[in-house]
């Protein structure tokens, strides 16, 4: 055993993966790691308006803050994810907290629009890590019977982080300023560290840690031309799912402003109303899924995506807007429900959270284009009609599904 090996071993409790209540501890960890992922972006979607204006910024700048951090994410989310299988799911969190919390608090006191983008880049790279880290250790934790609602209670966290921050963002953001609100994105970093240091690691990774490694963990995402396929089937449902979120979340609160006179008030109640329809989604997905599988609750889900986003492309009323919104979020957002508990199946444990931050931050990538593309299909044309090409992508995701996912509900973790 080698020395890392026999470290993490070391790390072990006796009662680690023996009943519910590691298995609860690790979700939660796992969840407020998440939370964290989801309250830093969406209080930079609401503060861009003020650091353009103090910092001189043109609408492509504010823009790339945004776009950068999804990118550092989609490079942090592979670099963590290898060190994840490596070196153990707990202590590779905790380093992307470390990380996002400095560079966090660096934003605070940027003098411009470069210092500024390489904080954001930088923070990014520790967001990164959270997702698929935190999906692989929730569903090493759970029963398999259990292991789409486990996976969806993750999945809940980013919604509670951007349901926090549409709350206190209109509160805060005329005492304190733009800097202010990055300083508050530290705390979350901070609770979050303090809980991981109360679990060690799942007893599914320490067993795997104790054999000799013969392949990197890379390589295992396309060991085979099955598993390839199934790795490009994972990578379009979540480009899609990303590519849909990003687009409708961080334009949004600017299309209801300018077209329909919101406050950035009304505008918060609008995101609330369709974080909590989201929300709903993402717990009925895990439901569903851990009864009846994991391929008919994605058709479902993505046949309602491509109903309700052409829907509310049509829609003018703000209470429409309000209400349709929620139902258009229980889709369009639903199905990341579902990622921890479907790709942690499809992999092995060497390469669980390589796949898990691999496959979904290319289509976090992949979604960083959706804000530059509805802006510009905006700008030419109508939001409306940019929301109403959103629902044409979904039916790639049902071809995915249909042709590339294989199923393999409460198979047993290799």
């Amino acid at each position: 055993m080698s020395t890392t090996q026999s470290s993490i071993a070391g790390q072990l409790p006796a009662s680690v993966g023996e009943g519910d209540v590691y298995a609860r501890k690790a979700v939660l960890a796992s969840t407020v790691g998440y939370a964290l992922d989801g309250f830093d972006l969406l209080i930079l979607g609401f503060i861009l308006s003020a650091i353009s204006g103090e910092l001189g910024l043109t609408s492509s700048q504010g823009g790339a803050l945004v776009t950068w951090t999804l990118i550092g994410a989609v490079v942090g989310g592979i670099l963590f994810g290898w060190l994840s299988d490596l070196y153990g799911r707990v202590r590779v969190l905790n380093w992307t907290i470390l990380l996002f919390a400095i560079f966090t608090g660096l934003c605070a006191v940027a003098q411009g629009y470069w210092d500024l983008l390489a904080y954001r880049t930088i923070a990014g790279l520790g967001l990164g890590g959270e997702f698929g880290i935190g999906m692989a250790l929730a569903a090493e934790a759970c029963r398999p019977e259990q292991r789409a609602r486990m996976s969806s209670y993750v999945g809940l966290g980013w919604q509670a982080g951007v349901l926090a921050a549409a709350l206190v963002t209109p509160v805060l953001l005329p005492v304190i300023g733009w800097r202010g609100m990055f300083a508050v994105g530290v705390l979350p970093a901070v609770v979050a560290f303090i809980i991981r240091h109360f679990i060690g690691e799942p007893k599914i990774f320490v067993e795997n840690a104790r054999k000799p490694r013969t392949e990197n963990s890379f390589k295992l995402l396309v060991a085979d031309g099955r598993t390839a396929r199934t790795s490009l089937g994972v990578v379009i449902l979540t480009s899609v799912q990303n590519f849909g979120y990003y687009g409708v979340m961080i334009w949004m609160p600017s299309y209801l402003s300018s077209q329909f006179g919101y406050s950035l008030t009304k505008s918060a109640l609008w995101t609330a109303v369709t974080i909590v329809g989201m929300a709903f989604g993402i717990w009925l997905f895990g439901q569903l899924a851990d009864r009846i599988g994991r391929r008919p609750i994605f058709l479902f889900y993505q046949l309602g995506a491509v109903i309700t986003v052409l829907g509310y492309s049509q829609l003018s009323s703000q209470y429409a807007l309000l209400i349709g919104g929620a139902v258009m979020g229980m889709f369009v957002n639903g199905m990341i429900g579902g990622y921890g508990a479907l790709i942690s199946e499809l992999y092995p444990t060497a390469a669980r959270a390589t796949a898990q931050n691999v496959l979904f931050n290319i289509g976090r990538a992949v979604g960083g284009f959706g804000p530059l593309a509805v802006g510009a299909v905006a700008a030419k044309y109508s939001f409306s009609y940019a929301i109403a090409l959103l629902a044409s992508i979904y039916v790639l995701d049902i071809l995915a599904t249909l042709f590339l996912i294989p199923e393999r509900k409460g198979a047993a973790l290799e």
